[in-house]
């Protein structure tokens, strides 16, 4: 099995936010963004429920394959990308 499958890559925020006790995280699913709205309100949605994360005091740690690497936590550009890629991303469970 692939090395990086098994290692997925953490957002530093979200890995500090792990490290820290007592700190809430919240998984997202990415579904939203490729399969379930259209561009561009499926960035505009994903955004909104990250930054309703963050305002009631949690870290936000979206969750998606990129480039055949887990990712938890993703950055805005890779929302953006997975956003506009849309359905031509695989879904994967």
């Amino acid at each position: 099995m692939d090395n990086q499958v098994l290692n997925p890559l953490v957002a530093d925020e979200v890995a500090r936010a792990l490290a820290t006790p007592g700190m809430a995280v919240v998984a997202l699913e990415s579904t939203i963004l490729c399969h379930g709205m259209p561009w561009p309100q499926n960035v505009d949605v994903a955004l909104s429920v990250e930054k309703a994360v963050r305002d009631a005091g949690a870290v936000p740690a979206t969750i998606a394959i990129i480039g055949g690497r887990p990712r938890v936590g993703l950055s805005r550009d890779e929302i953006v990308m997975l956003g506009k890629e849309g359905a031509s991303i695989r879904k994967v469970s």
